[in-house]
């Protein structure tokens, strides 16, 4: 049996709910066949999301571990191809911190990409009837700081782990106006169940042969 961590978000930014932490609850609570789905709840703060992620690491020793995160304004759940060293935010964390230009990790590499099949796991989300796509930023906030952290420990603490980063939707009751786009966390986890399975049965280091490419 494949084993998952799967963590979200702590609620950010005056919201009182994180989509994140939503749809990985509801993951763990009723995984797909085949997999068992530990979730962890990584507070929404640079530096702490990390500690707190390598300890579930630990604690839990998954073969798979998939971290997300609110990304408001996109339609779809986004599969990010890679994550950024650098920590640049435009609003505090929840400790109030607010890096300008900082590396996640002093001298790592400028970027670590997905270990997960990300072009699978796209049509995997798709397949189910959640709207999808592959994106190729994770912006520079907590989220791009964990899908980096996540990078870095694989490649230096935990090399038989894979790992990736998706990006969530706002749930319905956080779009006050009607206007944004938005998805109800039980649908994030009804396509996430699809895109672990498709992760879990998806040998390292293999994909899909598929366009999934941006031109901006």
């Amino acid at each position: 049996m494949t084993r998952v961590l799967i963590t979200g978000f702590a609620p950010f930014g005056g919201e009182r709910v994180n989509p994140s932490w939503q749809a990985a609850s509801l993951v763990a609570a009723e995984p797909p066949a085949g997999i068992e789905v530990v979730a962890a709840e990584l507070p929404c703060v640079f530096g702490e999301a990390l500690e707190t992620l390598r300890d579930a690491v630990r604690a839990t020793a998954p073969d798979l571990v998939l971290c997300l995160g609110q990304a408001g304004g996109r339609p779809g759940v986004t599969v990010e191809r890679l994550g950024i060293n650098v920590d640049d935010a435009r609003i505090p964390d929840n400790a109030g911190r607010r890096p300008l230009d900082e590396p996640v990790i002093p001298d790592g590499p400028a970027a670590y990409f997905s270990t997960l099949p990300v072009k699978a796991c796209v049509a995997a989300l798709r397949e189910a009837g959640v709207p999808a796509a592959l994106s190729n930023t994770a912006g520079t906030f907590v989220c791009n700081h964990v899908a980096y952290g996540l990078g870095h420990l694989i490649a230096t603490e935990f090399p038989r782990v894979r790992g990736g980063f998706v990006h969530v939707p706002w749930a319905p009751e956080q779009v006050t106006d009607g206007q944004a786009p938005s998805l109800p966390p039980a649908t994030v986890a009804h396509g996430l169940r699809a895109l672990l399975t498709a992760a879990a049965r998806t040998p390292a280091r293999q994909d899909l042969k598929v366009t999934e490419g941006a031109t901006h």
